[in-house]
């Protein structure tokens, strides 16, 4: 998996609080630009984050190149709807020599792994045959597996982000987009520290667990040990 940011809001933190201090302001917003200081706009987007005003968080927007990923996760990545997407085609683009992605739990086992490993092989044996014998890459594509890899390129803006970061970084989320979601967080606190720096399961960042009965139980636990979750990472 290879996960990194290409573009993103110059000064993201700063249009977040601009937008917030604009609500309530007469001046223009490039006179108030000009008085916001870095402290300042820590201090408001803690403050915001705090109220749950997470409207501003909207002004600033991220994207992603996501690569070696499978299309099962690509698949569950365009569910969250606030968001823009573009796909490698595989109506338009060779998957002969196709790559995949092997869940852990197959690898750690060598007769799963063999099983898998065959399935796969087969998979890319039938579609380069249908391919010779003149069927269009669009319908060979059928034959090829969720594991197959794939790439894309997603733009979220920041409060899409924080709802991400709290859905995919639980612990009851797929192994591998869990996986891709915390690998997001740590691109996006390197270019908005202030920003993201408390994302994560709303159990590490809010102690409270949603899940209902569906829950992993971490939070539960932990409680019963005298301990607390300090941050996101404790919880992958």
């Amino acid at each position: 998996m290879k996960v990194t940011i290409l573009r993103h809001t110059p000064d993201p933190e700063g249009a977040v609080a601009l937008a917030a201090r604009l609500c309530y302001a007469e001046e223009l917003p490039e006179d108030l630009a000009e008085r916001l200081t870095p402290e300042a706009t820590a201090r408001l987007i803690e403050r915001l984050r705090a109220l749950g005003h997470e409207s501003p968080f909207e002004h600033a927007t991220f994207s992603f190149s996501i690569s070696r990923v499978s299309r099962a996760l690509t698949h569950q990545l365009v569910r969250h709807r606030l968001a823009s997407y573009s796909q490698r085609s595989q109506r338009y683009v060779s998957e002969e020599a196709f790559e995949y992605v092997t869940p852990p739990k197959v690898e750690r086992s060598p007769e799963a792994a063999r099983i898998y490993h065959e399935a796969v092989e087969a998979s890319r044996r039938a579609y380069a045959s249908l391919i010779r014998v003149g069927v269009t890459r669009e319908d060979a594509r059928y034959l090829l597996p969720n594991a197959c890899h794939s790439a894309i390129i997603v733009t979220m803006n920041a409060r899409s982000l924080i709802n991400f970061f709290r859905l995919r970084c639980c612990g009851r989320a797929q192994w591998e987009i869990r996986a891709l979601a915390y690998r997001m967080l740590r691109e996006a606190c390197r270019v908005a520290p202030v920003l993201f720096n408390d994302c994560g399961p709303t159990c590490a960042t809010q102690g409270y667990c949603p899940e209902g009965n569906m829950s992993c139980g971490r939070l539960e636990r932990t409680r019963k040990a005298g301990v607390s979750l300090n941050g996101p990472e404790d919880c992958r």
